[in-house]
């Protein structure tokens, strides 16, 4: 462990190791595949990897944002199909897009407040199985349908019916807009463009290159060192991220349309994509750490969470990472590595921008001097969510997962994974190799 013990906010636990499944575009290679069975297939293959049995689980904590209307508890449904005793308890964690790394804060305190020595700690999603719905009145209609006893009552009610009733509202789109503000994430991160002055071919050059990195990142198979293969219903199974695309380049994304804002910047292309995917990590109090064979891929050393306005949401980690900052007296400098989630091109290059502002540094956070230039060579060096996707419950685990792997191939200290979160939240945390 490092010089910085005296700065951490609370005693460091430690990540043995985890997995995930591969990530696939919504509504495509794992559309059938449940969260329940991603979120199962996760826990049970990061407790192989750490030689622990299911009956060693203390605690089951899951990070999940579209909450399946047949397991509204999905931590309980997943742990018990896993095989994890019915006396050990599991819940479900719901910060948004943080939900994954909330799912390891939860972790922290069952450790270090609730006398649990293991727990597993991830997220899943499906986002393809994010079901249909109808409007409030056709719900009325049905409901009096339902309750109708004759053939006349019946009848009196279908004469209410119109076409409209028949329309469903995409309960994903609903998920993706912020009831506070009005606006869907993709609006919101227009309005970041435009006040830090993101433009259109710069938001492309940073997605082709996360599809660079993370395409070079899957040739030299660094990915395939932390997925479990998902089996599919016709007897396959899928291994590899379906996302990344290996000949991404900005002329092509220069051809892609605005999909919020007819005279706008955000395209699909150089924002994050609509995932299906499952992540777990087994994370153990240090006096626990008997138990496996190997040490631990690190240790969860210090976070902190921070709030902001809903219509400027992608600004969460500066807000988060200040934070921090105050807590811990790091500054940017000290991180080997970092991860922030890449939900919009304009959104990270905000961040980058807000974080080497003196104006936003005083204004925004209450600061003297800037947070400091956010160091890119350091940042998502194997691509982000752009290229990866972000299954929304899943990608703070995932990130934490592919973080600590990062430090150790490079034989690197300290990282740091911070978020943006639908609704104006931030989640930052530290994580450190011995």
């Amino acid at each position: 462990m490092s010089e910085s013990t005296s700065r951490r906010s609370f005693t460091p636990v430690a990540i043995v190791d985890g997995v995930r499944t591969p990530f696939a575009k919504a509504f495509g290679g794992l559309a059938q595949v449940t969260a329940v069975e991603l979120g199962r297939i996760a826990l049970e293959q990061s407790l192989d990897r750490c030689g622990l049995s299911a009956e060693a689980v203390d605690q089951v904590i899951f990070g999940n944002v579209a909450s399946p209307p047949d397991a509204a508890n999905i931590a309980r449904v997943i742990s018990l199909k896993a095989g994890v005793p019915q006396s050990r308890i599991a819940h479900t964690v719901n910060r948004n897009c943080a939900s994954g790394m909330q799912s390891l804060i939860a972790a922290c305190t069952a450790i270090e407040h609730q006398g649990a020595n293991a727990v597993v700690a991830g997220g899943t999603e499906s986002m393809s199985q994010i079901p249909l719905l109808v409007s409030p009145e056709a719900a009325g209609l049905w409901t009096r349908l339902s309750r109708a006893k004759t053939m006349m009552s019946r009848l009196a009610v279908l004469k209410d019916f119109r076409p409209h009733h028949f329309k469903p509202v995409a309960g994903i789109e609903l998920g993706l807009t912020d009831p506070v503000s009005g606006m869907n994430m993709g609006e919101t991160a227009e309005l970041l463009a435009r006040e830090f002055a993101v433009s259109r071919s710069e938001q492309d050059e940073f997605a082709a290159a996360s599809h660079v990195k993370a395409a070079r990142t899957q040739e030299q198979c660094f990915f395939a060192g932390e997925i479990a293969a998902v089996p599919l219903p016709r007897g396959e199974t899928m291994d590899k991220d379906d996302g990344i695309r290996s000949g991404q380049t900005v002329e092509k994304l220069a051809k892609l349309r605005p999909i919020f804002d007819k005279d706008g910047t955000v395209t699909a292309g150089n924002s994050c994509q609509i995932t299906d995917g499952a992540a777990a990590l087994v994370v153990s109090s240090a006096s626990g750490l008997e138990r496996f064979s190997r040490p631990p891929l690190g240790y969860l050393t210090a976070y902190a969470i921070a709030g902001c306005d809903p219509r400027r949401m992608g600004l969460g980690p500066v807000y988060a990472v200040a934070k921090l900052f105050r807590q811990t007296g790091f500054s940017l400098g000290d991180f080997d590595l970092i991860e922030i989630n890449e939900a919009f091109a304009a959104q990270v290059i905000a961040c980058q921008r807000a974080m080497a502002s003196q104006s936003f540094a005083k204004k925004e956070l209450g600061l003297d001097k800037p947070l400091g230039e956010l160091p890119m060579d350091r940042v998502n060096i194997h691509g982000g969510a752009i290229a990866l996707g972000h299954p929304v419950g899943t990608t703070g685990t995932r990130m934490v997962l592919t973080l600590l792997r990062s430090l150790r191939d490079q034989q690197k200290h300290r990282g740091l994974a911070t978020l943006c979160v639908g609704g104006g939240q931030g989640v930052a945390i530290v994580v450190e190799t011995q």
